[in-house]
């Protein structure tokens, strides 16, 4: 069965072009982008956005997410604290691609204004090709993330 182009997307206000602009592109590639942005006076704190993209994928209603603050720090904090989110910060597609075939990553996580080594698109488009490799050694250290008892 084919996972559904669903993608919860999130930012805060320092990342607000990027992640519009991002939304666009994967529009443009045919996914559903439900944006969990909170702006309120001008502002989006990354905690709001961060929790509620984790929780989404996390639960199952978007299978994979994109999050974006200034740094990327933030976001990458906030949703890895969510059981059963691996949020992988991203500067550039090798790191993208490895956080999918190693990791399988279910939340990429990119600065919006802190240098990055590579167009955001480019690296955006390769984690989400980039299939899980599924071998046992990285399923094996997947779980021993998941379940830091079990290693």
């Amino acid at each position: 069965m084919e996972t559904p182009k669903i993608i919860a997307i999130g930012s805060d206000h320092a990342a607000l072009e990027v992640k519009d602009r991002l939304a666009g592109h994967l529009r443009d590639l045919g996914w559903e982008v439900r944006d969990f942005t909170v702006v309120a006076n001008g502002k989006a704190d990354y905690p709001l956005a961060g929790r509620k993209v984790a929780l989404a994928v996390a639960g199952g209603e978007c299978p994979r997410g994109v999050l974006l603050c200034g740094t990327g720090l933030g976001m990458s904090y906030t949703a890895n604290r969510v059981r059963g989110v691996r949020a992988a910060l991203c500067l550039n597609s090798e790191f993208a691609a490895l956080s999918r075939e190693h990791n399988d990553a279910n939340i990429l996580v990119m600065p919006g204004r802190a240098t990055i080594y590579e167009p955001h698109e480019k690296i955006l488009d390769l984690w989400l090709a980039t299939p899980f490799s599924g071998d046992e050694r990285h399923v094996k250290r997947i779980r021993m993330i998941d379940d830091p008892e079990a290693g």
